[in-house]
């Protein structure tokens, strides 16, 4: 067999009216922002149950738009270390200052690294929906943000379709940005969505995303914005794969208890467990290598011996640690959980189209090269 980390899928009929409304797009010269986008954006908005929904051009636009319709300049926003570079990138980007915290076993940020963190200029904070997964934990970091008087902002790039206690990610703060990257869930090709509650981030949002404008037929500008606009082409592409969400999510769902019931025969790698609370999309399959096992050198031979690509970590080196953040002053040892997690966690792959034998072939390959 051959196992990629992960695949893309448009079933052939998906594919015929994706060309088809692409071509309707371009005869009729409405190229941005046009009815596919708000399409897109009136159903995501139903589907995860917030009043609003913004396309835009990425995730990463996604994160950095509601920060700068927050105010957050000059003011710190509390972020896991364990998390992809965009979180507190956005944060710089959108003029605030990034304070770290620890995370907990479930990869969630731990509440009280979060809470030990606030300073009298914190005006915020991002939790992220690591591997797909909505923690428990989000409740209490909600009740905090409550208790401080600060927003809190959800980074669910991949985390369309989870949920905690019933509740769709994206629907818990104040702003949640998803992601339609090629290797999430569902894709644009890129692209992605902000959804909020709250009308005042709505339409500064809708303004910054298309060069801070007051409308998008006129040249008055009220913020100081930026090109973060969707194409048409890629609503038309979101909104074909966002009618298959659920389908996705529930082929990942099966393949995850799969391995859920197999993981056990290996001695040396533990899943991350999810409450019963809370029902993840597997974006990520999450586990744990015993300490002292080299993920490099499993990943090396799993593929080299059995044709099969691991997944991307979520993630291979905390943010404290990465070379473009040292000016923050971080060190090593700093976030012992998160740096424990992200040292010995590995992701197996998994996509809508994978099968049962492939899904038992990987835990079979893996119980031969790690035992």
């Amino acid at each position: 067999m051959n196992i990629p980390a992960a695949k893309i899928y448009f079933p052939d009929e998906d594919k015929e009216k994706i060309s088809e409304q692409i071509k309707q797009v371009l005869t009729s010269g409405m190229l941005t922002l046009g009815k596919y986008c708000k399409q897109f954006e009136e159903e995501f908005a139903r589907y995860v149950g917030t009043k609003y929904a913004i396309t835009v051009n990425s995730g990463t636009s996604a994160l950095e738009i509601p920060l700068r319709a927050l105010d957050v300049k000059g003011s710190s926003v509390i972020v896991p270390t364990n998390t992809f570079f965009a979180t507190p990138a956005s944060v710089i980007h959108a003029g605030g200052n990034v304070i770290f915290a620890d995370a907990t076993d479930d990869l969630s940020v731990d509440p009280d690294s979060m809470n030990e963190a606030i300073q009298k200029n914190t005006k915020g904070v991002i939790i992220v929906h690591i591997g797909g997964m909505v923690s428990p934990h989000t409740k209490a970091i909600k009740e905090i943000c409550e208790d401080n008087n600060i927003f809190l902002i959800e980074d669910a790039a991949a985390a369309h379709g989870s949920t905690l206690d019933g509740k769709m990610a994206g629907s818990f703060g104040d702003a949640a940005g998803f992601s339609f990257y090629p290797t999430k869930l569902i894709t644009s090709g890129e692209g992605g969505m902000i959804v909020t509650d709250d009308e005042k981030i709505y339409n500064r949002s809708l303004a910054f995303r298309d060069q801070g404008k007051s409308g998008f037929y006129r040249n008055f500008h009220v913020e100081l914005g930026y090109n973060w606009r969707m194409s048409e082409i890629h609503a038309v592409i979101g909104l074909s794969q966002f009618k298959r969400l659920e389908e996705f999510i529930e082929k990942r769902r099966g393949i995850a208890k799969i391995f859920d019931k197999r993981i056990g025969e290996l001695k040396n790698i533990t899943p991350v467990k999810i409450s019963p609370s809370s029902k993840s999309n597997y974006y990520k399959y999450v586990a744990l290598l015993k300490d002292g096992i080299s993920r490099e050198e499993v990943k090396k031979m799993i593929k080299e011996k059995c044709n099969i690509s691991m997944s991307g970590e979520v993630f291979e080196v905390p943010c404290h640690l990465q070379p473009v953040f040292k000016n923050l002053g971080y060190k090593e040892g700093d976030f012992p959980v998160a740096e424990d997690l992200c040292k010995r966690q590995i992701c197996l792959p998994v996509f809508p189209t994978m099968t049962e034998e492939e899904a038992n072939y990987i835990i079979d390959s893996l119980k031969g090269v790690i035992g």
